[in-house]
C-alpha cells in the first residue's frame, strides 16, 4: 500500500464525482431535503412534555440518510470500475487493492463530512433541530454512518456481478439493521436471539450514540464511535481482500 497510490486513487474518484453533478445533489443535497421533509411531517403534531418530535426522531433517523445513500452510490460505482475494465487497467500497474479500497474510503469520506457539515446544519438552524450536547458529536456520527455506508457498499460489490443485483443487495444488508437497531424497540426488550443479532450490526452503535447525545451525555457516545470505527475499519481489510479486478 502506497500514500501516493491511495490519494491518486482518491482524487481520481473526487473528478469523477465532481463531473456528475447529479449524484453530488444525491449525496449533499438529498440528505438535506429528506430531513426538512422528516420535520415538516412532525411540524403541526401535538407537542409532548419531552419537546418537539423532531428532536426525539430526528436525529436517530438522519443517520440513515448517507448510510443508504452511501451505500447504493458506492456499490454501483465500483461495479461499474470493474465492468468498464478500469479496476483491471489500474491494477496492472502499482496500485494494489488496498489502494483502490481506501482511495475510495477517502474520497467518499470526505464526501461524508460534507454531507454531515451541511445536513446537520440544516437541520439545527433553518429547521430548528436541538442538541443537547455539541453540535460536533451528532456530526461526527453522521460522518461514521455514511462511511459504515461506503464500506458496506465496497463489500456488496465485491459480491454483485451486476448493478441490479447490487441494488438487490441492499434490502438484505440494510433493512435487517434498521429493524434491529434501536429504532422502533429498545434492543434490551428485543427477544435475546434478536438481541444478539443487534449487538453484532453496526448501525445498532449509531442508534446508541445518537440516544447518548439525546441524553446530554456527550462522553457516552466514545464506546459505540470506537466500535463503529472497528467496523468500518474491518470492513475495508475484508472489501481489500474480496476485491476482483473485474466481473465474470
Amino acid at each position: 500500500m502506497s500514500p501516493g497510490l491511495t490519494w491518486n486513487t482518491a482524487k481520481r474518484v473526487l473528478t469523477q464525482l465532481r463531473r456528475d453533478p447529479r449524484t453530488l445533489v444525491m449525496l449533499i443535497v438529498l440528505p438535506a431535503g429528506l430531513t426538512w421533509l422528516l420535520q415538516y411531517m412532525f411540524s403541526e403534531s401535538p407537542v409532548p412534555p419531552t419537546g418537539p418530535i423532531f428532536n426525539t426522531i430526528g436525529p436517530r433517523i438522519m443517520g440513515l440518510f448517507p448510510l443508504i445513500l452511501m451505500f447504493l452510490i458506492t456499490s454501483i460505482t465500483m461495479l461499474r470500475e470493474r465492468q468498464s475494465g478500469t479496476l483491471e487497467r489500474l491494477m496492472v500497474g502499482p496500485t494494489g487493492k488496498a489502494d483502490v479500497i481506501l482511495g475510495y474510503a477517502l474520497a467518499f469520506g470526505l464526501v461524508a463530512a460534507v454531507q454531515a457539515i451541511v445536513m446537520t446544519a440544516w437541520s439545527v438552524w433553518p429547521l430548528g433541530l436541538e442538541i443537547p450536547t455539541g453540535l460536533w458529536h451528532l456530526g461526527i456520527v453522521m460522518v461514521l454512518d455514511a462511511l459504515v455506508g461506503t464500506a458496506l457498499g465496497l463489500l456488496a460489490s465485491a459480491v454483485a456481478k451486476t448493478e441490479f443485483q447490487a441494488v438487490q443487495m441492499m434490502p438484505l444488508v440494510i433493512i435487517p439493521q434498521l429493524l434491529l437497531a434501536g429504532l422502533f424497540v429498545n434492543r434490551t426488550d428485543m427477544p435475546a436471539g434478536l438481541t444478539y443479532v443487534s449487538d453484532a450490526l453496526p448501525v445498532s452503535y449509531s442508534i446508541d450514540a445518537v440516544n447518548s447525545i439525546l441524553a446530554g451525555d456527550g462522553n457516552a457516545i466514545w464506546a459505540p464511535v470506537a466500535i463503529l470505527v472497528a467496523f468500518i475499519a474491518g470492513a475495508l481489510v475484508l472489501g481489500s481482500l474480496t476485491l476482483r479486478r473485474r466481473t465474470t
